[in-house]
C-alpha cells in the first residue's frame, strides 16, 4: 500500500516582509531619493513559491522561521490562500526576515536583506515530514537545508533544490554538491546555474546532471530549459506587452511549474506553466494581486 500524501508539496525557506519603494533614481552613495510609493508585502521565495502553488490548485505547506513582528493579517492571508502555516515557527528574540527593495522608473533596484530569524538555524529542529509528496528547499541556513534533505532522502521523499541568489554567497562547494546528491531537481536563473557550474568543478551548463538528473533554468526573455541525462528541453517566454515588475516572476515560475509536474504532465508542458505564471507577475502590478500594509503614500 503506498504512502498517503496530505501535503503535495512543502516549501522550506525564507517568508520575509518585502519592503518595495518606488523612486525617481537610485541614489548614489551619501544622496538621497524620495520615495514616490511604497507598501509592504508577503515576501521571500519560500513565501512566493508557496503562495503561488496554492494559488495555482496544489496542497502547499511552508515551513520557516519568523519574528513576533511578523503582522496577523498576513499569517490571515496566508490561510484564507490555503497555505498552511503549521510548521512556520516564531523564533523568541528575532525579527521576521525583511528585504528593503528600492525600484526606480527604469526598472532598475537595489536590494538588501536582514536574515533575522533565518540567520543561524543549522541547530533547530526540523517539521515533520510525514505525509509530504516532494519537499522544495529554497533560500535559508545551508545546514539546515541539508538536514532536511538528508531527512527526506531517509523517507525517501523526492528534493528540489533552488538557492537561488544565496549560492553566490552562502553555499561552499562542499555543501552545494551534497544537497544536488540529494535532490532530484534543481532550480535556478542562468547566474546562478554558471556559478554551480563553476563551483562543482564542471565544464559546461548541461553537465549539470552529472550531480542531479534535472534541471530547471529560468532565462529572463528567452524562457525556460530543463537540462536531463535524456537532452535538453526548451521553452519560449510568454508575451508580455508592458513590463510591470519583474520581482516574484521566478517563484511564480516555480508554482505554474510545480501546478504541471505535480499532476503528471510532460516536462515540456510544465516549462510552459511555468512561464506563463511568471509572465503574470511581470505584466502585473505586484500591488494589485498580493495585498499590502500600505498603500499609496504620495
Amino acid at each position: 500500500m503506498g504512502k498517503t500524501i496530505g501535503t503535495e508539496l512543502l516549501v522550506v525557506g525564507h517568508l520575509n516582509l518585502d519592503h518595495e519603494m518606488e523612486v525617481p533614481f537610485l541614489p548614489s552613495v551619501d544622496r538621497t531619493s524620495p520615495v514616490l510609493d511604497r507598501h509592504v508585502f508577503i515576501g521571500g521565495p519560500a513565501g512566493n513559491i508557496a503562495r503561488w502553488s496554492a494559488k495555482l490548485g496544489l496542497k502547499v505547506a511552508l515551513s520557516s522561521f519568523i519574528g513576533r513582528d511578523f503582522p496577523a493579517e498576513f499569517t490571515e492571508i496566508l490561510r484564507k490562500e490555503r497555505v498552511d502555516v503549521s510548521r512556520v515557527s516564531v523564533r523568541k528574540g528575532f525579527l521576521t526576515p525583511a528585504c528593503w527593495i528600492a525600484r526606480d522608473r527604469a526598472g532598475k533596484q537595489m536590494t538588501m536583506i536582514d536574515q533575522a530569524a533565518m540567520e543561524g538555524t543549522s541547530d533547530l529542529p526540523l517539521s515533520d515530514l510525514k505525509g509530504v509528496g516532494w519537499v522544495h528547499l529554497a533560500t535559508g541556513d545551508p545546514g539546515f537545508q541539508l538536514k532536511v534533505a538528508r531527512a527526506a532522502k531517509r523517507l525517501k521523499i523526492p528534493v528540489a533544490s533552488d538557492p537561488a541568489q544565496e549560492i553566490h554567497y552562502r553555499w561552499s562547494a562542499k555543501d552545494l554538491r551534497e544537497l544536488l546528491s540529494l535532490s532530484e531537481m534543481f532550480f535556478g536563473n542562468l547566474s546562478e546555474l554558471e556559478e554551480a557550474v563553476r563551483m562543482l568543478g564542471l565544464t559546461r551548463p548541461q553537465d549539470i546532471v552529472k550531480v542531479v538528473p534535472l534541471a530547471i533554468i529560468t532565462m529572463g526573455a528567452k524562457g525556460a530549459c530543463a537540462y536531463t541525462r535524456r537532452g535538453t528541453f526548451r521553452c519560449p517566454s510568454a508575451k508580455v506587452k508592458r513590463a510591470r515588475g519583474v520581482t516574484g516572476a521566478g517563484d511564480a515560475f516555480r508554482g505554474g511549474f510545480y501546478s504541471g509536474w505535480l499532476r503528471g504532465e510532460p516536462l515540456e508542458r510544465c516549462l510552459e506553466l511555468g512561464t506563463k505564471a511568471g509572465a503574470a507577475v511581470i505584466r502585473t502590478p505586484r500591488s494589485l494581486f498580493l495585498p499590502s500594509l500600505f498603500g499609496k503614500v504620495r
